[in-house]
């Protein structure tokens, strides 16, 4: 079996992708935040004591996009051309959704995961003071298109915003 991110010695290594052509891509990530019922209730009347947490999540989640290469050692250095944070409160916490662009010569499914896992420590962080049990769910990659695999949207899951 061969590996794609091991050299012949079984040393890791960046994938070359020097030689394949750019394309438009997008990625879609989803995430989900749980909150106490407190919780909830001062996100929705914006007491929280820190401030706008979606505010601060929303550019945690644009700024990490733009950082992945430096937290993943083998994920490419991409223009990340598009990157937008979603949040909605909900009856049981903060729903996440990013969808991240770009036209480059590797996938941003990794700068929408990062995006949304970040977004979501944003929140906790934010919100940590008022409840210690504040956890993050199911953070998944939904929808991604462009690239030789070509367009992939996660079955059961319901319609994402990524356009090409």
């Amino acid at each position: 079996m061969t590996f794609t991110h091991l050299d012949a010695a079984g040393h890791a290594r960046m994938v070359d992708v020097t030689q394949k052509q750019p394309t438009v891509r997008t990625a879609t990530a989803r995430g989900f935040v749980r909150c106490a019922p407190e919780v909830v209730a001062a996100l929705r009347d914006g007491t929280t004591p820190k401030g706008d947490v979606l505010a601060v999540a929303r550019i945690s989640g644009i700024q990490a996009a733009k950082s992945t290469p430096a937290l993943l050692p083998l994920a490419h250095v991409i223009g990340v051309h598009r990157a937008s944070v979603d949040l909605r409160i909900t009856d049981a916490g903060v729903e996440i959704e990013a969808t991240v662009g770009t036209a480059d010569r590797t996938g941003v499914e990794m700068e929408a995961l990062t995006s949304v896992s970040v977004a979501a420590l944003a929140v906790v962080d934010m919100v940590k003071g008022l409840d210690k049990g504040t956890s993050i769910e199911n953070v998944r990659i939904v929808s991604k298109t462009g690239g030789k695999s070509g367009d992939w949207h996660r079955p059961g899951e319901p319609g994402t915003a990524v356009t090409a």
